[in-house]
């Protein structure tokens, strides 16, 4: 939905992949597995101006929104492809970025065992992941804390994780990673330009994107109560006091 693209929109290696840049060489072969709408792949781009960069994800929309937004003066793959079933050779790549796809995924260590495939010997695996659980705001609203648990509700329904950051680091040496470093950061929404940002992106999602559609079709909520809650995030934004932390996990493994 058009929502969850503004979201991702946001996103820029500077506020998603900073443990990530100091690991990129200019001439590196990029992999930026669940690319969405291209932001953070071309930040990746112009960090390495000799390499090369691809962008995959499942969604059409995402590649249509990345593929119009593009840069003509970067090099820059866009292309379809299943976490599970990369459409790329074995050790092609140096770098593979994975920001915020592992939660969405029922089977989460088979896809690092897949980017694991694809990146070289010696190369750098980088992995962002949420927590859901680890997310906090001020002032307390009951109807956010029920945005929660339907978003909980909805990704158990599905066999998926949202607390996925915290584990991320554990599936990683599942999948055969050795040398794993864990770190963690965060995204803080607290001055009005960011709380309008982040508030008004997600009261459109729990009304319109798949998440009401989930949500409802699971039998977890009805449309008053979602149009409750998207009016909850809105007052949230327009509060001088609101202040909103999503916290991730992260993880750099080498090949």
């Amino acid at each position: 939905h058009e929502s969850v693209l503004r979201g991702h929109r946001w996103r820029t290696a500077e506020n998603s992949a900073a443990f990530l840049l100091n690991h990129l060489r200019p001439d590196a072969r990029v992999l930026d597995l669940g690319c969405g709408p291209g932001t953070i792949t071309a930040d990746l781009a112009d960090r390495v101006p000799a390499g090369r960069v691809v962008g995959i994800d499942p969604a059409p929309a995402a590649l249509t929104a990345a593929r119009t937004a593009a840069r003509t003066d970067l090099d820059l793959d866009l292309v379809a492809g299943d976490a599970y079933a990369l459409p790329l050779p074995d050790a092609c790549v140096d770098v593979t970025y994975v920001h915020q796809v592992l939660h969405h995924l029922t089977d989460p260590v088979a896809a690092l065992r897949e980017v694991r495939r694809v990146t070289r010997p010696g190369g750098v695996v980088a992995v962002r992941e949420t927590d859901y659980g680890a997310k906090v705001w001020y002032p307390p609203d009951p109807l956010l804390e029920r945005w929660r648990t339907i978003f909980r509700a909805i990704a158990h329904h599905n066999g998926t994780d949202p607390d996925a950051g915290r584990a991320v680091h554990a599936w990683a040496r599942e999948a055969g990673f050795t040398d794993v470093v864990s770190t963690t950061s965060a995204w803080t929404f607290a001055t009005p330009e960011d709380r309008a940002w982040w508030g008004g992106s997600w009261a459109d999602r729990v009304e319109h994107s798949e998440y009401a559609t989930q949500a409802l079709g699971y039998g977890l909520t009805d449309p008053t109560e979602l149009a409750a809650i998207a009016a909850a995030f809105r007052r949230w934004a327009d509060d001088p006091d609101g202040r909103f932390v999503v916290v991730h996990g992260e993880v750099l493994a080498r090949r």
